[in-house]
């Protein structure tokens, strides 16, 4: 007897299942009772398990606890500098109460090392994932695994030192992505002055926070309270601070931090537990500027100019040879002394330092917090001869800095006011540069003005001829789709009707395109999630710059869409052509496309999507493709329908999205050539809807190659 294709694979679940149940105890290990080979412990809420794993291409095996997803992400590692070099290895509780993993020869390879012999212990895998070892008598907790930190952030660690027993808890990283060694990078939080959260490399900063302000660190400028609700550090202010979190309503997803062996700290997110699609939803340093004290003492770094680093007002490179090769390290040094290092003549008495006000910027390192408020922040720096800048921010109050600033940067918005201290002559330069300003700018408006006058003589006869030769030219991307694709009704789908946004807006939008706003990605651009001004809510496509073909595509769509308008149809709002980009703007879509709940990225699919939904989206889409084909005034043929096209709104409403590969009709056609082998059919896109597989998801059955040959194959079978 031959069994089916679904029958093995239904077989297989459950033998896999059963494999799990057998193998995995409660959440508890006892005096009496070990883990080895498969055996683990599961968390209560089926969320973290403990057990056993070797790295890819690894005979060293650890023992950890991970996530419980299709392919757990290890969040802690007991032995990582003492691995197990054969499967024999067991975890279990001796005599003494500790917590131990034994190798082959009952040697002890790691311990939690309690000081005191406890008689009878106990070790739970709570539902947090910490790992606590309990006196089973008292109750009293004698070890956790979150005392002792490897490379992950979870939900109610404490990462921070505690001066009063003189211990530090601190993340440290892989040594690579398959060594869980220690390796060159650890992060913590830093007490001693305003509390901040570091990375070192090699002992040595390599990122800094900012300071906190009791709700969000001021220098992550994507950290606002609303993004990271339930993030709290505790200081008492005694050089004891710690830095924990928490989710309120999580759901049934996870997230969790992690500091990785390339000494990046990102949050990751799995939305939902049972699957395996973790997103990095944060990660820092997230460019050049971001590494500690990239430009040097006395310098700024920003990362949207060119070069990215230049010395505040008053200063000069410290070294012009290095500083023209690059290497911004030296920093910068002051051009003016201050009031209290020069030697007064009688015409420098009584000319008094001044404060040049910085906005959004990444306060620098080391502030000392002063006991002022807002109004005598900068009076009582100025009287200090040892202040050369300052700042006061709601939350943390008057900082003022002394010696050296270090690790400055720009932010394009949020950030800090920071007022740096010049001397009095580079306040009379600036006003200096005012006049001059002053006088050179009506002079220059009246020359702009004249030259503007002939300019226009000379561009209306201009016009004329360039008319003429643009007619004859395909040179020009425009004017060639306005003469090739249509041209009894082009004209009704004008690109200069079209909204036009500039750069700036969308950046602002997006938060300069920040990868916590990544919607997803195509062969031509990525698409961003964007909020105008006014709380709009937009998708930003932006087609990579280097794709010659994405070109091509961006201009399809700007003139298939601009004009068209259905219910089935995504919303084509504007778009951008400012500093070379190519930039869409669409009405932005909650449930983002149809394929992440038919092919099951979402664990609550099922119930979003029951036939009478499939039914509902199918002739939604439907609808959209008569539209297209007969109904507009443009006759379109979309050529590259899947279910990644079509997106969803809040109510699971369908809309074709993405027309970069449509293909425009006259009035009198019917068919037409083309040099481009592209598209997927309806039909296909209806048989994926309705079986919930893709139509490439077959390359492994051995009953067919694709879906359109499963189904004739069911057919001949029936």
């Amino acid at each position: 007897m031959k069994l089916s294709c679904k029958k093995i694979f239904l077989w297989r679940a459950v033998l896999v299942l059963f494999f799990h149940i057998a193998n995995a105890l409660s959440d508890t290990i006892s005096i009496n009772q070990s883990l080895g080979g498969s055996e683990t412990l599961v968390s209560n809420n089926n969320r973290f398990i403990l057990g056993f794993f070797s790295p890819e291409n690894s005979t060293n095996r650890y023992v950890g606890i991970m996530f419980n997803t299709q392919s757990p992400s290890v969040v802690w590692v007991a032995n990582r500098d003492s691995p197990l070099q054969d499967s024999s290895g067991r975890i279990t509780i001796l005599e003494g109460g500790n917590l131990v993993i034994l190798n082959a020869h009952k040697k002890s390879i790691w311990s939690s090392n309690i000081s005191t012999a406890v008689r009878n212990t106990t070790a739970q895998l709570s539902d947090t994932g910490n790992l606590v070892l309990k006196d089973s008598s008292s109750g009293r907790t004698l070890w956790e695994s979150f005392s002792d930190l490897s490379d992950s952030f979870l939900q109610y660690m404490k990462l921070g030192s505690d001066k009063s027993t003189n211990t530090t808890n601190l993340l440290k990283s892989w040594r690579s992505p398959l060594d869980p060694s220690d390796g060159s990078f650890s992060a913590g939080i830093q007490p001693e002055t305003i509390p901040q959260i570091f990375i070192w490399k090699n002992g040595l900063p390599h990122w800094r926070s900012g300071p906190w302000n009791k709700q969000i660190f001021i220098g992550v400028p994507e950290m606002t309270s609303f993004y990271f609700s339930g993030f709290e550090l505790v200081n008492d202010n005694m050089g004891s601070a710690y830095f924990s979190y928490s989710y309120s309503d999580q759901g049934d997803g996870m997230v969790y931090l992690v500091l990785n062996s390339t000494g990046s700290l990102q949050q990751k997110e799995l939305l939902y537990a049972r699957k395996n699609d973790w997103t990095v939803t944060w990660a820092s340093p997230a460019n050049e500027c971001e590494f500690y004290g990239k430009c040097g003492p006395f310098g700024s770094c920003d990362p949207y100019s060119s070069p990215i680093c230049t010395c505040l007002q008053g200063f000069k490179p410290k070294s012009q040879e290095e500083w023209g090769k690059g290497n911004w390290t030296n920093g910068c040094i002051r051009k003016t002394a201050l009031q209290n290092e020069r030697n007064n003549s009688n015409i420098e008495q009584g000319k008094q330092d001044w404060f040049l006000r910085l906005q959004s910027m990444k306060v620098p390192d080391s502030a000392i917090w002063v006991s002022l408020n807002k109004e005598d922040c900068g009076s009582g720096c100025l009287r200090n001869f040892s202040c050369i800048a300052y700042s006061y921010y709601i939350g943390i109050g008057c900082m003022h800095w002394e010696g050296v600033l270090l690790d400055i940067q720009k932010f394009p918005k949020g950030g800090a006011d920071l007022f740096l201290r010049l001397a009095y002559t580079e306040q009379d330069q600036k006003k200096e540069h005012k006049v001059a300003i002053g006088i050179v700018v009506p002079i220059g408006s009246i020359t702009i003005a004249i030259l503007g006058y002939i300019s226009c003589k000379l561009l209306a006869k201009h016009r004329g001829r360039k008319r003429k030769s643009e007619l004859l030219s395909s040179k020009s991307l425009l004017t060639y789709y306005k003469l090739s694709l249509v041209r009894d009704n082009i004209n009704q789908a004008k690109f200069e009707e079209l909204p036009l946004y500039n750069f700036d807006m969308l950046a602002n939008a997006t938060d300069n395109f920040h990868l916590s706003n990544k919607l997803g990605q195509g062969g031509f651009g990525t698409v961003y999630k964007g909020k105008l001004p006014k709380g709009q809510e937009i998708a930003v496509k932006r087609l990579s710059q280097s794709s010659g073909q994405g070109l091509e595509e961006f201009m399809n769509e700007v003139v298939v869409i601009s004009k068209l308008q259905h219910r089935n149809l995504v919303r084509l709002l504007g778009c951008c052509i400012e500093r070379g980009e190519k930039m869409l703007v669409y009405e932005f879509m909650p449930k983002r496309s149809l394929d992440a709940y038919i092919f099951g990225s979402h664990l609550e699919a099922e119930d979003f999507l029951g036939w009478s939904k499939r039914a509902i989206i199918i002739e939604g889409i439907g609808r959209g493709l008569l539209y297209l084909h007969r109904d507009s005034r443009l006759r379109i043929i979309h050529r590259d329908l899947k279910a990644s096209n079509i997106l969803l709104d809040e109510y699971l409403n369908p809309k074709i999205s993405d027309f970069g590969m449509a293909r425009i009709f006259a009035g009198n056609q019917d068919q037409a050539n083309t040099s481009r082998v592209v598209g997927t059919y309806f039909g296909v896109l209806l048989l994926e809807i309705t079986s919930g597989r893709r139509n490439t998801s077959f390359h492994q059955d051995d009953c067919a190659l694709s879906l359109l040959a499963h189904g004739s194959f069911g057919t001949k079978t029936r």
